[in-house]
């Protein structure tokens, strides 16, 4: 479920009222967690936190004039989801992440490659999140992206 939004804000003020405050905390959670250098903006019709162009110059190979993208968070029709590419990138990290996630809720993670679909709002555990998304660098993510390129093109 795409929209059409100019701003977080404004995406935010889009979705249905029931979902705009846990968006918000997911918001907050990214927003106090996330390491330096990482930007907010609008991707994909999604709240979107990316490596700038000042940053890395080179942009997405998908389309080289968007940023790098990092992490998406979106409000889809059935659940609400945290898109983390370092999650699809990183085994370490996606296993990390998967032994960690029973530790804080007792039900069971519905994910797939980088999306972690949240149902039920009361059930998503945002210290988790703010330590997942505190794990990576943007320097790190800049290295470990390139090296999946690098990979891909062998």
């Amino acid at each position: 479920m795409q929209i059409d939004a100019n701003s977080p804000e404004d995406y935010i003020r889009q979705i249905p009222p029931e979902r705009q405050h846990t968006l918000n905390q997911l918001r907050d959670v990214l927003q106090q967690n996330l390491p330096k250098g990482f930007t907010e903006t609008m991707g994909y019709g999604m709240i979107a936190y990316v490596v700038p162009h000042e940053l890395y110059p080179a942009g997405y190979h998908v389309d080289p004039s968007l940023p790098l993208p990092f992490i998406n968070l979106a409000s889809q029709k059935n659940y609400i989801a945290l898109y983390h590419m370092g999650l699809y990138a990183d085994t370490n990290l996606l296993r990390w992440f998967e032994t960690e996630y029973p530790k804080h809720i007792t039900t069971k993670l519905d994910m797939g490659k980088s999306c972690i679909r949240f149902k039920k709002p009361e059930q998503i555990p945002f210290d988790l999140i703010g330590k997942l998304v505190a794990k990576m660098e943007v320097a790190d993510w800049i290295a470990l992206y390139e090296s999946q390129r690098a990979q891909k093109k062998a």
